[in-house]
């Protein structure tokens, strides 16, 4: 774990957001273990679902999948889970290293139970299911319309930024990985490799290989090439006269043609292109 949890202070929070919506909320790290949830105990329905090993596999990869899909998007994520419940989960970053996740789920989207029923009996027919169980625990759920859940996942977002704001998580700063973000952050329009990169860290290529998967999901290459197009953007959209090829420099492409090619290929645009959109 890379992270540091206050969960004395999260859990209030927690309660709070519970205690606005009616939408139990959990916070992972970035390994998506559970450190925190209000109320503890999930929906009925959810807890039918659960009950096997195999019905707990398939909820654990469907969070699996949403806590990836929202961390790649750097924003809040809302879907359907595996069993036809609406769900929300928003990735926690401190700079530019994910700590881990706020999520929302077991949402009850459905018009009647009897409509929410049928979807999630068929939904989950390969699962070991009590159907008795399952319709009790159904008859149970409160609906909640589609308009109310995007408005709790704004309230989602804002909780996330405010727990990163308020310091309830924060990074062990002894951590590799927190040395290897600020190196990146601080070098990356400088000549790069990662041998240089594994030296500076202390490290063997290999385990900085593994780091830079777990942090960024990418080697470090990549992750250098994200923040140069970030940079090229910022530059393109802020400061509009300045030549592309200053703009190709400032970003650690002393080769124009080649900054154009990258461009290109990453944004699906020309640099020039991508200007004028901005305008």
């Amino acid at each position: 774990m890379i992270s540091v949890f206050d969960l004395e202070k999260l859990r209030g929070i927690l309660k709070d957001f519970y205690e606005i919506s009616h939408i139990r909320i959990t916070v992972f790290d970035e390994n998506r273990n559970e450190l925190a949830s209000y109320p503890t105990a999930v929906a009925p329905y959810c807890a039918v679902i659960r009950g096997s090993i195999k019905g707990l596999d398939a909820c654990l990869d469907c969070d699996r999948r949403a806590c990836e899909t929202a961390a790649k998007k750097h924003s809040t994520h809302v879907y359907r889970c595996h069993a036809g419940l609406t769900e929300a989960v928003t990735p926690l970053y401190v700079g530019n290293v994910l700590v881990g996740y706020l999520l929302f789920g077991h949402v009850f989207p459905y018009a009647s139970h009897e409509e929410g029923l049928a979807v999630i009996s068929r939904l989950t027919a390969k699962l070991p299911i009590n159907e008795r169980m399952l319709r009790e625990a159904v008859e149970e759920a409160v609906p909640l319309e589609d308009s109310y859940v995007r408005s709790a996942a704004h309230i989602l977002h804002a909780v996330a930024s405010y727990l990163i704001l308020e310091r309830m998580a924060t990074l062990k700063e002894d951590m590799l990985a927190v040395r290897l973000d600020a190196y990146l952050s601080a070098h990356f329009t400088e000549h790069l490799n990662a041998v240089q990169i594994a030296e500076a860290l202390g490290v063997g290529k290999t385990q900085l290989y593994e780091l830079s998967q777990k942090l960024y999901g990418k080697g470090t290459a990549s992750r250098v090439r994200e923040l140069r197009m970030d940079k090229a953007k910022e530059l393109l959209k802020d400061q509009k006269q300045l030549p592309l090829s200053e703009v190709a420099a400032l970003c650690g492409y002393h080769d124009y043609n080649y900054f154009f090619t990258v461009f290109s290929r990453e944004t699906g645009c020309t640099p020039s292109e991508w200007r004028k959109r901005q305008a």
